[in-house]
């Protein structure tokens, strides 16, 4: 009797862990369907622009059928905002990562830039960028939505750090703590012209970041 309920307890525990992997196994069908229809989403965005890309298309794309898509987004508008956390929360968060720190300023410049040339600039990240900045004028939900979600979370932090910059003599003045959009405005520059002329001449994006920051950074860190 007790070798039997030993068995019993033993093939429970098996059935037990069997079921755990099955959901795990489901769970992980699941994400791996979801993330398909996003980098799916990315490439008919980019090829056809929002309005005129079919969620039809997309499921094509990815493989699945269209009732598939509506079990992980609403609208084909709530499938380009979660696009936009998929392929750009990672990024955002390392750049706030880097803002939080106490090193100097420029050191932090350099962080910067290898996030950019790195993991941005050159990758998919940058096309969804391209569609903010194509789209935008025409969809503005769009280009409220990657402010709140992306530039809202970076401006106060890059101000932040700044204006701290310039109390500890770092900078000169707080002109970069009133404007950091002069920060962005190469790696803007770098993405509009990948997109559009780097077939015609390549462009070195991290030498271009370097010589921008150099141009407003002299050697002890004030502006040049």
């Amino acid at each position: 009797m007790q070798e039997a309920a030993k068995r019993t307890r033993r093939k429970g525990s098996a059935t037990a862990k069997g079921g755990g992997n099955t959901a795990l196994s489901r769970e992980a069908k699941a994400t791996a369907r979801r993330d398909a229809i996003l980098e799916a989403a990315l490439d008919e965005f980019s090829a056809r622009g929002f309005a005129a890309a079919r969620l039809d298309d997309v499921a094509a794309r990815a493989g699945v059928a269209k009732g598939t898509i509506y079990l992980y987004f609403a609208d084909k508008e709530a499938l380009f905002e979660e696009l936009v956390r998929f392929q750009l929360y990672p990024v955002v968060g390392r750049f706030e990562a880097a803002l939080k720190s106490d090193l100097p300023l420029r050191a932090i410049i350099d962080q910067a830039i290898e996030i950019f040339s790195h993991q941005v600039f050159g990758t998919r990240r940058a096309l969804v960028i391209r569609l903010i900045i194509s789209e935008g004028p025409r969809f503005p939900e769009l280009a409220e939505f990657y402010y709140h979600e992306v530039l809202e979370r970076l401006l106060p932090a890059l101000r932040a750090r700044l204006m701290r910059a310039h109390e500890r003599g770092e900078i000169a003045d707080d002109t970069l703590a009133r404007f950091p959009q002069l920060l962005g405005a190469a790696t803007v520059m770098a993405v509009i012209w990948q997109g559009l002329f780097d077939r015609f001449e390549p462009l070195d994006a991290q030498g271009l970041l370097r010589a921008y920051f150099d141009r407003l950074f002299a050697r002890d860190g004030r502006p040049a």
